[in-house]
């Protein structure tokens, strides 16, 4: 499944390089926050 998600990354990529190309440079999206797991105890 590693193998998928690399290739969906790099896919991700090219569309957004095209898109740029395309459509000029886009402001930069906020990326989504990382998930860091809390120890409640």
């Amino acid at each position: 499944m590693d193998y998928i998600e690399k290739a969906l990354e790099k896919l991700k990529e090219w569309l957004d390089r095209l898109a740029e190309i395309l459509l000029g440079p886009q402001p930069e999206p906020e990326r989504e926050a990382i998930p860091i797991p809390v120890d409640d105890r």
